[in-house]
């Protein structure tokens, strides 16, 4: 038997292992009863996204789900021989957006304005929220707030074809990297506040392994392809840096 190496955080043993593939039905079907379950917060719950009406992503996407299958995370985030970058980027991006979604809207009857009334990471890691566009100074918000603004902008950027194109053979725009990047921080930050402000609830609701699972797959790509600053991931780097050996 594998054993599964422990951290604490935030006073919480977590486990990694087990595969996030195996268990997003079964998650799939639970989350959809907590949205249900809280009226206010039924706009941060969306349906799985596809990842690509594109051919090719949807090569990826069927590339991504073999290799998750295998229990081989590592070899799960790289980029298949032959691939283009973006394109990989952009399947990845749509899988891990679907990820937090469903983990988050399972605790959407316990993180409320009244319980998270700050979007934060344990005492020492606050975030506010800000577009660049319709809100361009940085807000305080409370987390449901913050998460559904979160959502609401990674949708627009998703459905918007200049930045995520829909078209085989339309080309990625300059700065989309740049784009994933952002996104990927601050779906980084939704991890980041459920450790350390619901883990107890993760492990009420059993859906522990499924949470470290998703987490360490998530860390293994950012990772890979160095898509977040190593400064932003300082919230949970005590679960972070076993997994940095050989990056």
């Amino acid at each position: 038997m594998r054993r599964r190496r422990r951290r604490r955080v935030g006073g919480a043993v977590l486990l990694l292992s087990g595969s996030c593939l195996l268990r997003k039905k079964k998650m799939s079907f639970l989350a959809l009863g907590v949205s249900g379950s809280n009226k206010n917060n039924q706009r941060t719950f969306r349906p799985k996204r596809n990842a690509s009406s594109r051919e090719k992503g949807k090569q990826l996407k069927r590339h991504i789900d073999a290799t998750l299958g295998s229990g081989n995370l590592r070899e799960a985030v790289r980029l298949p021989v032959g691939e283009d970058l973006n394109e990989w980027l952009a399947v990845n991006t749509v899988d891990f957006f679907n990820n937090v979604n469903i983990l988050y809207s399972t605790l959407m009857e316990f993180c409320t304005p009244a319980t998270c009334p700050i979007m934060s990471a344990g005492p020492k890691y606050e975030y506010r929220w800000a577009d660049g566009v319709t809100i361009t100074r940085p807000i305080k918000v409370s987390v449901p707030k913050y998460v559904e603004y979160l959502m609401d902008w990674i949708e627009a950027q998703l459905d918007n074809e200049a930045v995520f194109p829909h078209q085989l053979g339309t080309p990625f725009p300059p700065n989309f990297r740049d784009v994933v990047k952002t996104i990927l921080k601050r779906l980084f930050r939704v991890y980041a506040h459920i450790y350390h402000s619901h883990f107890q609830t993760i492990l009420k609701l059993k859906e522990e392994a499924h949470l470290n699972t998703c987490f360490k797959h998530f860390t293994f790509f950012i990772l890979e392809f160095q898509l977040i600053d190593r400064e932003e991931l300082a919230p949970l780097s005590e679960l972070i840096e076993p997994l940095t050996v050989g990056f």
